[in-house]
C-alpha cells in the first residue's frame, strides 16, 4: 500500500507542475511573449487547456465572478496540497 502512495504523490506532483507550467505559460502569453499562432506554442497551450480545463470548469462554476482575473488555478494548487497533507497525515492507517 506504500507503493501506491508514493505514486498517488507523484500523480500529484505531475498535476501541480501542469498547472504551474499553464498559469506561467497564461502570463507570458498574456504580455506577448509567447504567440499562440506558432505552431508549438499553439500546440501546448491547446495540450494543457484540454488536461486543465476539466478540472477548472468546475471551480469556476462555485466561484464569484471576478471580471477577468481567474482565481481556479490558484484554487486547484490549494485542493492538491490539502489532499496531500491528508493523505500524508493518515497513510498510516492503509498500512
Amino acid at each position: 500500500m506504500g507503493s501506491l502512495i508514493i505514486i498517488l504523490f507523484f500523480v500529484l506532483d505531475i498535476v501541480w507542475w501542469i498547472v504551474i507550467a499553464h498559469v506561467v505559460m497564461s502570463w507570458l502569453i498574456g504580455f506577448n511573449v509567447l504567440n499562440r499562432h506558432q505552431p508549438l506554442v499553439g500546440s501546448i497551450w491547446r495540450g494543457l487547456e484540454g488536461v486543465l480545463e476539466p478540472i477548472y470548469r468546475p471551480i469556476r462554476r462555485v466561484l464569484p465572478d471576478m471580471g477577468g482575473l481567474d482565481l481556479s488555478p490558484l484554487v486547484l494548487l490549494v485542493i492538491l496540497y490539502a489532499i496531500r497533507v491528508v493523505i500524508g497525515r493518515n497513510a498510516y492507517m492503509f498500512m
